[in-house]
């Protein structure tokens, strides 16, 4: 079987887009709490004071969970909930709701993956320069030790960061996200340095804390290059995509959002050559020495993956050259967002991943945003989802199938939630929301989900 007899298959979600109770018990502000309430920033002026409510509903959202049969559920802590001024003293309250979700998901069989950093972070070392200031990863590295102290005894699985890439490019970089800021590349560049630290720290101390062996990661959103179909056999032109996937212009915007700019300090304990060559002024006088705790073993790579951002292929002279999606063609299939539909990022992303790292993989966000409603039957049919994900999974089983290492498959999201500034705009869930009523509806691609999850993905074949 391409995915082996212990395959994790499960759902996602974050702390800030489901569980609502923004200042209930404790909790204090994070950043998103501050970006939400800043005018013009968030779609129609929407927020996540209650989202999902999952905070009051955890009961019922955890037997949906063990309806759907997921094997592993991947959430996020939020860092204010636990250490409302970020460091120092811990709210017993907010631990004793994440002690009732895992509590609560071990009884009915469901493995948690716990994520310390999906974004909240909070306001009181926002104000102290968050990312910016040097002790910035020692805040993590403390903030991951309580939490991996007290759940340690029940999580195995752990991933340290979500997305740096979109958190610093899409908060500090083009300000479209938490915390709004646009800064110059030579801050950018301490952000990585920092934000990499804190990664190896919390790997640190997640080790010397939790009680049950761990098995950790983190979760990179990997921009996937893909081959064109027609080339998938000219060797020129795969590695002309395998070099794409891990380029790294220095020159360029964007700086940290490459993939090769996080994963290689990591895996590779070096950053890329163009990175060095212009920002090493920036970085501060112990980097070298640095990157032996940013490249603390980890135990597998999560890979949030959504799309083929770009195409590989030979132009009409024969020349290798590069097909942005933007170019992909009129009525070329996107999802509600707008995002291209290529399975085969599925299939090249792990494929390239791998030969590079040599590293297992586990898929911790895979999904599309769709036009979903509760029809007249008082069902949710989103055939357009199960199309997509079968098409996704398909791909996954190719590579698993060639010997890609993949350890798990993570559907975003679980549950229709707050979709950062896009507001409730974009429904990404298994589990449909009204959120006037709260009211959940499994959709239709939940209940095939879970013949997925039954057949260890031989349904696919089908």
């Amino acid at each position: 079987m391409p995915f082996s007899k212990d395959f994790s298959w499960g759902a996602a979600t974050a702390a800030y887009q489901i569980e609502g109770a923004h200042d209930a018990d404790g909790k204090t502000p994070s950043v998103w709490d501050r970006m939400v309430r800043w005018p013009g920033k968030i779609h129609l002026g929407e927020n996540g004071d209650v989202a999902c409510d999952h905070y009051n509903r955890l009961e019922e959202d955890l037997d949906l969970m063990a309806e759907i049969g997921l094997k592993g559920y991947r959430f996020s802590f939020a860092w204010t909930r636990i250490l409302p001024e970020g460091t120092g003293s811990i709210n017993e309250a907010g631990l004793a709701f994440y002690d009732r979700l895992i509590d609560g998901l071990l009884e009915r069989g469901i493995q948690p993956w716990g994520t310390l950093f999906h974004w909240c972070y909070p306001v009181a070392l926002y104000a102290k320069g968050g990312w910016l200031n040097p002790e910035s990863s020692d805040w993590f590295r403390e903030y991951s030790a309580v939490v991996a102290k007290h759940y340690g005894d029940r999580i195995q699985n752990w991933m340290t960061l979500n997305e740096p890439q979109m958190f610093i490019n899409l908060g500090h970089d083009i300000g479209v996200h938490a915390p709004g800021l646009k800064l110059p590349p030579s801050d950018l560049a301490r952000c990585v340095h920092n934000v990499l630290l804190a990664h190896g720290k919390s790997v640190q101390a997640i080790r010397e804390h939790a009680s049950l062996k761990p098995r950790i990661g983190w979760a990179p959103a990997l921009g996937v290059s893909a081959v064109d179909p027609e080339y998938a056999s000219d060797p020129e032109v795969v590695q002309h995509a395998k070099e794409g996937q891990f380029h790294f212009n220095p020159d360029g915007n964007f700086i940290a959002n490459g993939s090769s700019i996080w994963c290689d300090p990591v895996f590779l304990k070096k950053y890329p050559d163009g990175f060095v060559e212009r920002f090493e002024a920036q970085l501060p006088k112990s980097w070298e020495a640095d990157l032996e705790m940013i490249a603390a073993p980890i135990d597998f790579c999560g890979m949030n993956v959504y799309a083929a951002w770009g195409q590989h292929t030979r132009d009409a002279d024969g020349n290798l050259s590069y097909r942005h999606e933007n170019t992909y063609g009129e009525g070329f299939p996107r999802t509600f967002f707008g995002w291209p539909v290529t399975p085969e990022a599925l299939y090249w992303g792990p494929k390239f991943f791998s030969e590079r790292y040599n590293t297992p993989i586990v898929i911790t966000e895979n999904g599309m945003s769709a036009h979903d409603w509760v029809s007249l039957d008082g069902q949710v049919h989103d055939p357009q989802r199960i199309d997509f994900t079968a098409r996704y999974l398909t791909e996954l089983k190719r590579a698993a199938s060639e010997g890609v290492d993949v350890r798990g498959y993570f559907h975003w999201s679980l549950m229709d939630n707050f979709e950062w500034a896009e507001g409730y705009k974009q429904r990404f869930g298994l589990i449909h929301i009204d959120y006037a009523t709260q009211k959940r509806t499994l959709k239709d691609s939940a209940k095939w989900y879970r013949t997925v999850i039954e057949s260890n993905g031989a349904s696919l074949d089908a």
